[in-house]
């Protein structure tokens, strides 16, 4: 049994396509998003399909909003670009900057969540781990170490207190 298979429970993930789809995700956020390369990326989901409704799951009674995430250490900002799984397409970006939102902190239950509140009328839950592999709901995607740096970010750098 790999590391993988332990750490996982479920079969080892396909680093290559991995990769390929990492390729994918930089190319369609560098596209959607003004200076792209300097914001550093995961995948990630939210179930707030009424802003986010570009990530529905077609065909699925399943309204998760596939969503690509970028994030800027120096601005203190998060982009999170709405797409499908298959990253033929994406939405519009939205941009939240640190100065400008009301909140946000990272949620722990019932699910592990980023919470970012832009205003008084709503809110986004990213929801992100360290494999995505339901090609059919999410992107398939190892992202172990990304993850780790955007939790610090966002827990150290860009949460209000």
């Amino acid at each position: 049994m790999g590391l993988f298979s332990k750490l996982f429970k479920g079969p080892e993930p396909d680093m290559e396509k991995s990769k390929v789809n990492a390729s994918k995700v930089r190319a369609l956020f560098n596209q959607a998003v003004d200076k792209g390369d300097e914001y550093r990326l995961i995948v990630g989901y939210t179930e707030d399909v009424k802003r986010f409704n570009y990530g529905f799951v077609h065909g699925s009674k399943t309204k998760i909003g596939n969503l690509i995430v970028g994030w800027n250490a120096i601005t203190k900002t998060i982009v999170a670009l709405p797409t499908v799984p298959d990253l033929s397409e994406c939405g519009e970006p939205t941009y939240y900057r640190k100065d400008e939102i009301l909140k946000a902190y990272r949620n722990k239950y019932p699910t592990d969540a980023f919470v970012i509140y832009p205003d008084r009328k709503g809110y986004i839950g990213i929801n992100a781990y360290e494999w995505l592999e339901d090609e059919s709901l999410y992107i398939y995607l190892y992202q172990k170490e990304e993850l780790e740096a955007f939790t610090d970010f966002f827990q150290n750098e860009f949460s209000t207190k």
